[in-house]
């Protein structure tokens, strides 16, 4: 699989080469012979394969659009919880006046820290744009071999990324509901600023892990790509033969 798609161009170029090398000994047979009529059930056949791989390959687009999207709301989540966060730490934490505010304030720390993996998201960007259908079938401007290495080390470590390794902390726990049910009582408005940054935080760890499982159903079904490949090239083998048909026919005496 890895040979067909690193390797595009040249078995299209050598399908329709070999397509056209047999196009050019049909033309010893007279219009309406039988070697016509089977050459245009080649063209039949390949075709319609090709046309049922570019609907499933359509499928397979909308989910990689599904994937960047997501993309998107994790960074969105993200740059949420980030702000909340410097804004709550800014203004309450340097220095903590109050007991139940340092338990917050540790908190968000803890919270910030926890969600520093994020500059991997990255790569899920880069992987994406790869493995989208037709994007990722970079035949017109080739791939060299360093970018291959490049984009198959990247991809292993998409394939490693793993949210719950480091959005691992319950951003309500026992010490933070204490905390906040005391600051409710003394000042409204921190609790109020700490329970927005747990809902920002939660948020994150569920479009960050919705990510991965979107991630890892496109790689599950990636040998969609390499299906999408094999049917360009029987297309291309079987393309001459219809235009070899096609021209036969018009020289045919009325």
């Amino acid at each position: 699989m890895n040979f067909i798609a690193n390797n595009q161009l040249p078995l299209l170029l050598l399908f329709f080469l070999a397509g056209l090398i047999g196009t050019i000994f049909l033309f010893r047979k007279p219009a309406g012979h039988r070697a016509w009529k089977l050459a245009d059930l080649v063209w039949v056949v390949l075709g319609g394969f090709g046309a049922l791989v570019a609907v499933i390959s359509g499928i397979y687009a909308a989910d990689s659009s599904k994937l960047e999207r997501q993309i998107d709301i994790a960074y969105a989540a993200t740059a949420a919880f980030d702000r909340d966060a410097a804004r709550f730490r800014l203004r309450f934490c340097d220095p903590a006046y109050d007991a139940d505010i340092a338990v917050l304030c540790e908190k968000v720390e803890f919270l910030s820290a926890s969600t520093a993996g994020n500059a991997e998201l990255p790569l899920f960007i880069a992987v994406t744009d790869e493995v989208a259908p037709l994007q990722g079938l970079n035949f017109l401007f080739g791939t060299g071999g360093d970018d291959m290495e490049e984009m198959k080390h990247m991809e292993a470590k998409a394939s490693a990324f793993n949210p719950e390794a480091f959005l691992v902390f319950t951003s309500l726990d026992a010490p933070a509901q204490a905390a906040v049910s005391n600051m409710r009582r003394k000042v409204p408005a921190i609790a109020g600023d700490y329970l927005i940054i747990a809902r920002a935080y939660d948020d994150l760890i569920t479009h960050v892990s919705k990510l991965k499982d979107e991630w890892e159903y496109l790689q599950a079904n990636a040998h969609i790509l390499v299906l999408q490949i094999i049917a360009l090239c029987l297309v291309s083998f079987a393309a001459p033969f219809r235009l070899g048909k096609s021209i036969v026919e018009l020289r045919r005496p009325r």
